[in-house]
């Protein structure tokens, strides 16, 4: 049986995770569990888990660490939001365990530190995002030799079909309908602007070692298809399941097993599968996460903590919509070709950039 640690359980990664262990009970036992701040909420949990070991965020470091020696769990999944989840992520790898990874965050800002972690460490990086646990598992499959392309899916977010003129005046609450996934609001807001997807794309690059000219993104509102490859012969292979986040937990968590699970089984009757181009122009964070993995250096760690930033001043209603993407790009504009080379120069880049962004707020 392997123990987890859950870190940002009250999230929705988290409680996917814990739902994942409710129905798996011969498979997987909660080691331990961190939160932002729901306190009441992780003594519940911890009750109902049997789980001695918990910590909130304003433990800080210290907390995580403490945790980790604690617990000394089989794997953990980070599943907390935005820049806040490197930290975890690197005390988790040097610590030697397995981190199933939902914060995109750690590989867009740190991927080689964190990769060359993770080796001197022989532990492993298991990304539990949907479409890159549906590459992770065909690239292990077809060996990354046999792979020409990757192709990975969008929803296209609330506002897919909505014309240009309109985007000006959305709202935060329009903003947080997203047709598919139930997601918290940076996400969702992210997802609407499709700097989730350039995240993705920056992602991708990184832990599957490609250039970003061979990553290809298409929009796919069913959310049914969860990424693609293509082999050196021209032929497609991709993952078909429902668009529930407990499916790449589960293969991350028993991985490299594949384990006989609790959900529900993908029909192929009675579903129709589209796919459209992105709508670069209209959403120029896409554009903007290429030309950050293009330049690589510091800029990809300025794009994310730029569209934190935005992110947050929409949510505050300080900004519309569409300065979200502009707040991005002025921020891109400075010189940031220094690669860092530890943990204290990408917080260094990470604080900087996050200063200029308010700035310009």
């Amino acid at each position: 049986m392997k123990r987890v640690l859950v870190l940002g359980c009250t999230g929705s990664i988290g409680k996917s995770t814990l739902d994942v262990i409710r129905n798996m009970k011969n498979e997987f036992c909660v080691a331990g569990l961190s939160a932002h701040t729901h306190i009441d909420e992780v003594k519940k949990l911890a009750s109902e888990f049997n789980c001695k070991y918990t910590i909130t965020s304003v433990e800080g470091t210290d907390g995580i660490k403490r945790l980790l020696d604690e617990t000394k769990p089989d794997i953990a999944v980070n599943g907390i939001a935005g820049a806040a989840g490197l930290e975890p992520s690197r005390l988790v790898l040097d610590a030697g365990i397995d981190l199933a990874l939902a914060n995109k965050e750690t590989i867009v800002m740190a991927a080689s530190l964190v990769q060359n972690l993770a080796k001197k460490r022989n532990c492993s990086i298991l990304p539990v995002d949907s479409e890159h646990s549906a590459i992770f598992n065909l690239v292990e499959r077809y060996g990354s030799e046999n792979i020409e392309s990757l192709i990975i899916t969008a929803s296209g977010g609330p506002f897919r079909t909505l014309p240009k003129e309109k985007l000006a005046g959305v709202t935060v609450e329009d903003t947080l309908k997203h047709p598919t996934w139930n997601m918290g609001k940076k996400i969702t807001i992210d997802s609407a602007t499709l700097a989730n997807k350039g995240l993705e794309v920056i992602e991708a690059c990184r832990l599957f070692h490609v250039p970003v000219s061979k990553i290809q993104v298409v929009v796919h509102p069913q959310s049914i298809v969860h990424s693609l490859i293509r082999t050196n012969d021209g032929v497609m292979y991709g993952q078909i399941s429902e668009p529930d986040m407990k499916h790449p937990i589960v293969s991350a968590l028993s991985w490299p097993k594949v384990l006989p699970n609790f959900m529900q089984k993908f029909d192929l009757f009675d579903h129709e599968l589209t796919f459209y181009k992105p709508r670069y122009e209209d959403f120029p964070m896409l554009r903007l996460a290429f030309n950050a993995a293009e330049k690589n250096c510091g800029y990809t760690i300025a794009f994310n903590a730029a569209n934190e930033v935005a992110v947050q001043a929409f949510i505050e209603k300080k900004i519309g919509f569409l300065d979200i993407p502009k707040i991005t790009e002025k921020t891109l504009q400075k010189d940031w070709t220094k690669e860092p080379d530890d943990f204290e120069e990408v917080f260094a880049i990470d604080a900087e950039a996050r200063k200029y962004a308010e700035e310009l707020l």
